[in-house]
């Protein structure tokens, strides 16, 4: 397999899911602050134009991060960050898909259409006079989960799964691009900082 790898949050995510399972990729980096990833090249790859992208052994591609994801958990051995029953599963589908509509998603489009809108007016629709609101969105959404994950040690409970590197790697992104967490999320806060102190936030 190759991992075609850049910067941002989006490949951090299996960055961290892939180090926090063990599994070690073999990186191909793409250059996005000069547009390599909306060259020819590249779109054969992801049409998408976006990044990661994981090519398999037999010469096809995986683009989306939590397709991605789910892949390498399914044909590693090791524990499951997804489940290993069809309740965890489906608790980790719940969450990882609140986390990504309802946070990941205003976040960065609020970057996009904002901070990062010069890189990004050219490639995208950007739409500038939507940036604060979806930047309140996510706090709005971030303030509802602090008071969900009361007493809890992660999203689901008392184990890590893809929910938890979801928001982590977007929240560590956010907080580098104008959109720090509001310290009056305690809970998630001290989620935060326990997830940071895993070797695969490093990732």
């Amino acid at each position: 397999m190759k991992f075609y790898n850049s910067l941002g949050p989006n490949p951090h995510v299996v960055r961290m899911f892939a180090a926090e399972r063990g599994i070690k990729l073999d990186n191909v980096e793409v250059d996005i602050m000069g547009g390599e990833n909306r060259q020819s090249a590249y779109l054969a790859k992801n049409p998408a134009g976006q990044l990661p992208c994981l090519e398999l052994d037999d010469g096809t591609f995986l683009s989306e991060i939590t397709a991605i994801c789910e892949y390498l958990d399914e044909t590693h051995p090791g524990e499951s960050l997804i489940g290993s029953t069809p309740e965890e599963r489906a608790k980790t589908r719940m969450w990882t898909r609140r986390v990504d509509l309802n946070i990941c998603e205003p976040l960065a489009n609020g970057f996009r259409f904002a901070e990062g809108l010069d890189l990004f007016k050219n490639r995208i629709v950007t739409r500038p006079e939507a940036a604060e609101g979806l930047k309140t969105i996510a706090q709005d959404r971030l303030r509802w989960l602090d008071g969900q994950i009361a007493g809890r040690e992660f999203l689901t409970g008392n184990r890590l799964t893809l929910a938890d590197i979801l928001l982590f790697c977007f929240l560590q992104f956010g907080a580098n691009v104008g959109q720090p967490l509001n310290p009056e999320n305690r809970n998630i806060q001290a989620w935060f900082d326990r997830v940071k102190a895993r070797p695969s936030a490093a990732a």
